[in-house]
């Protein structure tokens, strides 16, 4: 048995017996709430000391959380397994079920820093008050994740998106398409990229339900959260002009339903802007997104 052949045998076979059915009720869990609903962000504990992980939606950054449960010592190593085995098969060109494939650096049109300018409506919450922010595209911070990004831009996946989790001094979350149809083709999720950046204020990155689950969900920094870091965060670009128009999204709704009064992310994946233009009108929006020179 050669060393390709060896590496191989023991990502499948040691994933498939100590991480799987793990990794599969872990994913549960975290979409209790509604079949489509999506884990936005999860974290652990920054200013614990504990290893232990929850399966809360998010930790904010001084660890306050609502957690309903507590992975065990062993699942924990069952999921390190898993991450292990996913990383040690995509290095040698293994397709995983689910989980889309990076393309060729050398052979992607994408891998160049790009900017692209989204207009914005509805800012603190009132009609006709618009903006505009600029955010430059990094690639060389984030193959995978940029790639993925300028996908979505390319095909104008942003206009119309309300940013539907907005939290003063943490994040602006958007990212779930207001056609309900345009984002279950969007579901699969791609690998994830090392940090190579912090996530400072005006960082932009993917939101997440845990290892290698990114999808189109994306939140922008507002404040310094260097503790997301450590838990596998990488930042795919940032605002180069118009931050002081990020802090103008609408936040009255505070967080998300059902811990919070604002959206619940099932009913958006579900219904879509039927949903959220009905019960939640003051939220901030993009009409536009778009490459520019």
């Amino acid at each position: 048995m050669n060393k390709l052949t060896f590496f191989l045998f023991l990502a499948v076979n040691v994933s498939k017996i100590h991480a799987f059915a793990p990794l599969q009720r872990y994913s549960q869990v975290l979409r209790r709430g509604s079949q489509q609903q999506e884990c936005p962000l999860l974290v652990f504990q920054a200013s614990s000391s504990s290893s232990s992980c929850t399966d809360d939606i998010v930790h904010d950054k001084d660890g306050s959380k609502s957690s309903s449960r507590t992975i065990n010592r062993r699942e924990s190593i069952s999921l390190a397994t898993a991450s292990l085995a996913t990383a040690t098969a995509s290095s040698f060109g293994l397709a995983l079920s689910g989980i889309v494939q990076p393309a060729n650096a050398q052979e992607s049109e994408l891998q160049t820093a790009k900017l692209i300018e989204f207009t914005v409506e509805n800012l603190e919450g009132n009609p006709g008050k618009s903006g505009k922010i600029v955010m430059k595209l990094r690639p060389d911070w984030a193959p995978i994740g940029a790639e993925r990004f300028a996908k979505l831009t390319e095909i104008g996946f942003w206009d119309d998106a309300r940013a539907f989790r907005v939290l003063p001094g943490f994040i602006v979350q958007f990212g779930i398409n207001g056609d309900p149809v345009k984002q279950a083709l969007w579901r699969k999720s791609i690998l994830d990229d090392p940090v190579k950046v912090s996530n400072k204020r005006g960082t932009v990155t993917f939101a997440t339900a845990g290892p290698n689950t990114r999808t189109t969900q994306i939140f922008i920094n507002t404040g310094d959260n260097v503790f997301l870091d450590k838990q596998g965060f990488s930042p795919i670009g940032e605002i180069v002009e118009g931050m002081d128009i990020v802090d103008k999204f609408y936040s009255g709704y505070g967080e998300g339903g059902p811990r919070g009064n604002g959206p619940n992310q099932g009913l958006i994946q579900s219904k879509g802007n039927e949903y959220l233009t009905k019960s939640y009108p003051k939220l901030s929006y993009f009409t536009s997104g778009k490459f520019i020179e």
